[in-house]
């Protein structure tokens, strides 16, 4: 059994309410940073804890919390990035849905190293049930003296306000969520300036994920070395992960790291292996954005090497041979599965998503969605296939933020990988309409050019 920083109380009868959640050690962050550590402090332990952002990025969180400018007499503030969006990925849900405590705890640690006195929870659209679970937890903590004016007498005043979002992927990327905050339509901004010295209302902020302020509770209690002994290298802490698609146990899972990719599939106290006894065929390890990877690479790097459930490891081979951890969506395809209809059904949310101010993005998610549908459904042409190469190359790295590249990753590693399942495809007009292709022909990573 691995070690469980998060979801140790997640099955604890009553644990979404204050006094369960307090009988269990709810708040002990709270009153040690209160108490014994100055804000620059706190900044400093999640630094040596080696935290990275859960959201997608990995980028070091105690990092982006050091660039905020702190101008005088300018307010603060924290953002928790609760849209989330990414198929695949729903653990941020599971965290406020059972342990909406844990959130606020995070919330008020952070704040108080950021000076934030108005903090915001920016959640999804769709998760409209959770936003009152949030809300009585919010007005729990206040009346038990966690939020407000003079926290437990500190002279730290803090209020945290929950907005919904209206159903829009772009608003999971930190400047269009700021510009949805605001009242405007949710468009990324050009970057720089960065939210950490022009965020919401133009005033410095920092925009961290659900799970990353989480993580900031056990980090403050057991301190940042003791958090940053777990795990391995430069992936410290527990990851939870989102998984999903043809496996028996589908599920959020707590991991600390270690773990290879083939015990998080098939062992028993996780995904329990592949449903109905099918074969292994791919996996999406990170969310719907980042490169689908053939078995024979997940289990395996490149090198032969045994591929880890990490950030390191995950990524091994760049592109190429390897993909990322993302947003811990766990997505597992068994040899039923067809990889240009998964593909297809991508492009069709990128496109859908877009938001249309990139020209690149908004012309060529389109054109990915039609020729993918094309040969989907028997009417491609061998050139398709060069041309959807094309295409997400011209994406990639062209727009505004990285909704481009996460429609392009998807296009290149299903063709980078499963070129001839796309080939079957062209030369199989009437057959693909009745049958998938089965189990890829994946010795090697198919060669394509650049």
């Amino acid at each position: 059994m691995g070690v469980k920083l998060l979801l140790e109380k997640a099955h604890v009868e009553g644990i979404r309410h204050y006094d369960v959640y307090r009988r269990e050690g709810g708040y002990r962050s709270v009153e040690k940073v209160l108490k014994t550590m100055s804000p620059d402090a706190v900044t400093e332990e999640v630094k040596k804890a080696g935290l990275r952002g859960r959201g997608g990025a990995g980028f070091p969180a105690g990092m982006k919390w050091s660039f905020l400018a702190k101008p005088e007499g300018i307010p603060r503030h924290l953002v928790c990035n609760a849209d989330e969006s990414e198929p695949g990925t729903f653990k941020d849900r599971y965290l406020m849905e059972f342990l909406p405590h844990l959130l606020i705890e995070g919330l008020i640690v952070a704040s108080y190293a950021l000076g934030s006195n108005a903090t915001y929870i920016y959640i999804r659209g769709e998760y409209a049930w959770i936003t009152d679970i949030l809300e009585n937890a919010i007005a729990e903590a206040k009346a038990n003296g966690w939020l407000g004016n003079n926290i437990q007498g500190s002279g730290f005043n803090c209020e945290i306000y929950v907005q919904r979002g209206a159903g829009a992927y772009i608003c999971g990327e930190e400047t269009a969520l700021i510009e949805s905050l605001e009242g405007k339509r949710g468009n990324p901004r050009i970057k720089p300036p960065f939210p950490a010295v022009k965020g919401v209302w133009d005033r410095p902020t920092v925009v961290n994920n659900v799970e990353t302020l989480a993580a900031v509770v056990p980090i403050i209690n057991m301190g940042g070395d003791e958090y940053a002994k777990i795990g391995v290298g430069k992936s410290t802490g527990t990851k939870l992960i989102s998984a999903c698609g043809n496996i028996n146990k589908p599920g959020v899972y707590e991991i600390d790291m270690t773990i290879s990719v083939e015990e998080f599939i098939y062992s028993d106290e996780y995904c329990g292996g592949i449903k109905d006894g099918k074969k292994l065929k791919a996996c999406i390890p990170g969310g719907s954005s980042v490169p689908i990877l053939p078995a024979n690479l997940l289990l395996k790097t490149a090198k032969g090497e045994t591929r880890y459930m990490n950030y390191e490891s995950l990524s091994d081979g760049g592109f190429a041979t390897g993909s990322m951890m993302g947003s811990g969506g766990f997505i597992v395809l068994d040899e039923d599965q067809c990889v240009v209809k998964n593909t297809y059904t991508l492009a069709r949310f990128y496109r859908h998503e877009s938001c249309g101010q990139c020209s690149p993005c908004r012309e060529g998610t389109g054109w990915m969605e039609k020729i993918l549908k094309a040969i989907e459904t028997g009417k491609g042409k061998m050139s398709d296939i060069d041309l959807l190469w094309d295409i997400q190359r011209k994406i990639e790295g062209n727009t505004i933020c990285p909704l481009g590249d996460a429609a392009a990753w998807p296009v290149a590693a299903a063709i980078r990988h499963f070129r001839d399942e796309f080939e079957w495809h062209v030369k199989n007009p009437q057959e693909c309409l009745t049958r998938n292709y089965g189990l890829a022909h994946y010795a090697d990573p198919i060669h394509v050019p650049v």
